[in-house]
């Protein structure tokens, strides 16, 4: 324990840090130096390297006494790495940045939540913002990650052709989630929403519904979003009528006030799909108070199978968007571009959870 000795000797000012005065103050008031990574090593009677394999997790390096000898000098001292210094070292900052329209949608909360943890098992850290649905505050949260150097963006635009050039020009990769279709020059993540709305509206017409209508969000980076597209074709396809589209949100409130219209509009359609579990959420409760039932009254389908849909009374039949193959393929296009394959827009397939809302018994 020489070490202890001779950095007690050598640093009077810690061998002060214990003396108070008679109110619990500090009796010196002057202020405490940064402990640097020297400093723990001279406490523990160790090379800086040997702090430095304790510090980023690299035990099999040191010793197990001479670990817990480090991460105790460590705790005394109150010690914390310099993240600036180590990203200068490393070139790189071990973060990437996300920017989500609505952390309270649960889409994007569970989205958000699979990306971090696919950052994290390349040893990244994510750092989360949200536009709230803002172009002028989408591009300042850009910008504020441009400046913080972060190693990739993640960004679920609500531009149709968001403004990349800062990245671009820092050779920073960029990523563009949730897009209905390529933007040309930029790497994308998407899911097929046509053959999303043509599986759940097949699956309706399967159980006799002929009268469906069509909650609808509004759609930033696509004139006529896809859940459209294919609920508009299949009815087409099979020879029935158009139904009703009401627009709204895509929140709860906005699915609520959809539903309010459709309760009270002079034909009630047999059967629902809305576009994402949020809005149907707020349908079932309009529904629920105008005395409707369902899927007895009115049949609903919705998209997204977020936990909300599983825990909706009834719980929700709906289209399933696989977040996690998203998330752990968005995280690798920025970080492992040559593993993931050249494609600039990946599509992925949706499934159908099928659940009481729609009129079916689950299996157990």
């Amino acid at each position: 324990m020489s070490g202890f000795r001779e950095f007690e000797r050598g640093h009077s000012t810690w061998g002060n840090l214990e003396k108070v005065g008679p109110m619990g103050m500090s009796a010196d008031p002057s202020p405490r130096p940064a402990v640097t990574r020297a400093d723990v090593a001279r406490y523990a009677g160790v090379s800086t390297a040997v702090v430095s394999y304790v510090v980023n997790d690299r035990p099999n390096k040191v010793a197990p006494a001479t670990e817990t000898r480090v991460r105790e000098a460590i705790r005394l001292l109150g010690y914390r790495p310099n993240g600036a210094a180590r990203a200068l070292k490393l070139g790189s900052t071990e973060m990437l940045g996300l920017v989500i329209p609505d952390s309270t949608n649960p889409f994007f909360a569970e989205l958000s939540h699979a990306i971090e943890d696919a950052a994290n098992e390349l040893g990244y850290a994510l750092l989360l913002t949200n536009s709230n649905g803002s172009i002028a505050t989408e591009r300042k949260h850009v910008q504020n990650l441009s400046s913080r150097r972060v190693d990739g963006l993640l960004l679920a635009s609500v531009e149709p052709h968001p403004d990349l050039g800062r990245f671009t020009e820092s050779g920073i990769p960029a990523v563009l989630l949730n897009r209905n279709e390529p933007l040309p020059g930029s790497t994308s993540i998407g899911v097929d929403l046509v053959q999303g709305a043509r599986t759940a509206v097949e699956h309706l017409i399967g159980h006799d519904h002929t009268d469906i209508d069509l909650v609808m969000g509004a759609n930033p980076v696509a004139p006529i979003d896809g859940r459209e597209k294919g609920w508009r074709h299949t009815l087409a396809e099979r020879g029935l009528p158009e139904g009703v589209v009401y627009r709204g949100e895509f929140s709860r409130r906005g699915g609520y006030d959809a539903g309010q219209r459709l309760v009270a509009s002079r034909r009630r359609p047999t059967a629902v799909l809305a576009s994402s579990d949020t809005q149907a959420v707020g349908v079932l409760r309009a529904l629920h108070e105008a005395g409707l039932h369902v899927p007895q009254d009115i049949a609903l389908v919705s998209f997204d199978a977020s936990q909300e849909s599983e825990y909706a009374w009834p719980a929700l039949t709906a289209v399933r968007q696989p977040i996690h193959e998203m998330a752990r393929a968005a995280v690798e296009k920025l970080l492992k571009p040559g593993e993931s394959g050249d494609e600039e827009h990946t599509v992925f397939p949706t499934e159908m959870l099928i659940r009481r809302s729609c009129g079916c018994t689950p299996a157990p």
